[in-house]
């Protein structure tokens, strides 16, 4: 498939954000032969970093379901693949690590105030279109280190300081998706998870009982 890689940052907006929604069948990502963004770690970083701090402004005139269109192309493992953009050891770990500590502002400048509130996990009617990028972030997203990598520790724990920061906002469609992702952590992290997990349900943010259920799944890492 042809592939692009010399794009600047506008124009990487709109070759991920600008394409039409179609009613019927796969997006246009699924299409024979697309073009495919193929940039160098580093950059791919950097373009990313800098989407995630400035959602509002970098994506304004794009509806709710082409952003969410957008978000699947670049970052789901189902759509783009995983292209090692965040575990490259040639991009530097304070790059890295501002990356994934800037999906913070994501669910709280994009995800929590254009998303319904509704639970994705026993399939609630009424999602709006980012509900499910919202819900399958965590379980979507790229390889975030390698086990031989010097920085795993440090990328995986931000990552779950963030679900943890997540889990503050009051949008139970933020609060679902940080213990969704908490939920995929614990075998691995189960201290950490656990505290996570304990700290949400005893500060009184945890109203519904749905929620309460997923969370106390989640914190034995029983999530699909």
């Amino acid at each position: 498939m042809p592939a692009v890689s010399d794009l600047s940052y506008d124009d990487w907006l709109e070759h991920a954000f600008s394409h039409a929604i179609r009613p019927h069948g796969n997006p246009w990502f699924f299409d024979e032969d697309p073009p495919w963004w193929d940039p160098e770690p580093s950059l791919a970083i950097d373009y990313f970093t800098r989407l995630f701090t400035t959602t509002e402004r970098s994506l304004a005139g794009f509806s709710d379901a082409q952003i969410a269109q957008g978000l699947r192309y670049l970052l789901s493992t189902s759509a783009s693949g995983d292209n090692g953009w965040f575990y490259k050891t040639s991009t530097p770990v304070v790059a890295r690590l501002a990356c994934v500590e800037a999906i913070e502002h994501v669910f709280a400048e994009l995800f929590a105030p254009r998303c319904a509130a509704v639970l994705g996990h026993i399939d609630e009617p009424g999602a709006a279109p980012l509900n499910t990028v919202c819900y399958m972030w965590w379980d979507e997203f790229p390889c975030l280190a390698l086990p031989d990598d010097p920085a795993c520790e440090l990328m995986h724990r931000a990552a779950i300081d963030v679900m943890r920061r997540t889990l503050r906002l009051d949008a139970i469609a933020c609060q679902e998706a940080a213990l969704h992702g908490l939920g995929h952590w614990a075998r691995h992290r189960p201290n950490e998870v656990a505290a996570a997990v304990d700290a949400f349900l005893g500060d009184g943010r945890s109203k519904r009982a749905e929620i309460v259920s997923y969370a106390r799944s989640a914190r034995c890492g029983c999530v699909l």
